[in-house]
């Protein structure tokens, strides 16, 4: 097990947090057709906050739950940068864990070199 699984899984709860916080959580899962989107983002088919929801986290549980390699790169902090721009103090704890979330994964990948 990489060990830096229990930081990234931490991060993981913080981003939920941040998601419910600010009433982005949905009860609701988008449709199979909008969660088998290929585009990054999946930006053609539902919202960031959804793509966090529905895509990365579950992705990131299942990498961590069954000791799978971790990412290689993650740039998820200048995407949500550019989708909350207009809302920079409401998005200010989602951005924050993002951006711890990017930097463990870079770790993870100069760690491996």
């Amino acid at each position: 097990m990489d060990r830096r699984f229990p930081a990234i899984a931490e991060q993981m709860l913080l981003i939920e947090r941040e998601l419910r916080l600010q009433g982005w959580w949905s009860a609701r899962s988008p449709s199979d057709e909008a969660l088998a989107s290929q585009e990054p983002f999946a930006v053609d088919s539902m919202d960031f906050s959804e793509w966090l929801q529905w895509i990365l986290l579950p992705r990131m549980k299942f990498i961590l739950e069954s000791d799978q390699p971790l990412p290689n790169a993650s740039g998820i902090l200048a995407m949500a940068e550019m989708v909350y721009q207009d809302r920079p103090a409401e998005s200010r704890g989602l951005r924050s864990a993002l951006q711890a979330f990017d930097r463990l994964i870079s770790e993870a990948r100069v760690a491996s070199l």
